[in-house]
């Protein structure tokens, strides 16, 4: 039976040694946003950042798969008073959980904004994206919703609050103020346009929209 120096033993504890540190390290795991596994030989000092949230819908603290919709396709509507189309649009938005934000069309400069934006003084506007859907159809809404990926039933957290409907234009601090008595500028849609769009249609898809 050999004998070994005791200098030799010594060299191949301190290698076993050694080596069990190398394998401790070869597996260190850190999860980052989403879920993310990443795995390294280096001690990950901090977890990674969370992707920066898309302004307009708070969509910081969404689940992560709607907030990466919302940031991808991102919902406004536009809407203004005594319009019950725009009622109705905006139920069915808070109604599945889609995060939006709304701008209200009230002054001549919101008139004239909306014009430029959508080519129509017909409201609601609905924005998804750069889809554009004029007036309020429940089934044509549901379809594009459907297509850009928002979930059918709601998954907002507890905590998540809507942002505040705001003007589409800032208020002019020195605008005349609209006589009491002027008719609305603008009017209620109640047949929306069909799409110009014919892209084909799948399973996943069935109303056939493009984004």
């Amino acid at each position: 039976m050999p004998v070994r120096h005791p200098s030799i033993i010594a060299f191949l504890a301190l290698l076993a040694a050694g080596m069990a540190v190398s394998a401790q390290a070869q597996v260190q795991r850190s999860v980052g946003a989403g879920g993310r596994v990443t795995y390294s030989d280096r001690v990950t000092a901090a977890p990674e950042s969370a992707p920066a949230a898309a302004p307009g819908a708070g969509v910081a603290n969404l689940p992560y798969q709607l907030a990466q919709v919302a940031q991808r396709y991102p919902v406004v509507i536009y809407t203004s008073q005594d319009c019950a189309p725009c009622q109705s649009g905006r139920n069915l938005l808070v109604n599945r959980g889609v995060p939006f934000s709304e701008k209200t069309v009230e002054s001549n400069d919101d008139i004239a904004a909306l014009r430029r934006l959508a080519g129509t003084q017909d409201l609601p506007v609905l924005t998804i994206g750069a889809q554009r859907i004029q007036g309020y159809s429940d089934a044509e809404w549901s379809a594009y919703l459907d297509a850009a990926g928002y979930p059918k039933s709601s998954q907002l957290p507890a905590s998540y609050r809507r942002p505040a409907a705001t003007p589409l234009t800032p208020p002019r601090a020195t605008a005349a103020a609209q006589a009491p008595d002027a008719p609305p500028a603008y009017r209620a849609a109640t047949t929306p346009e069909a799409p110009s769009i014919a892209p084909p249609r799948t399973p996943t898809n069935p109303a056939g929209i493009r984004f």
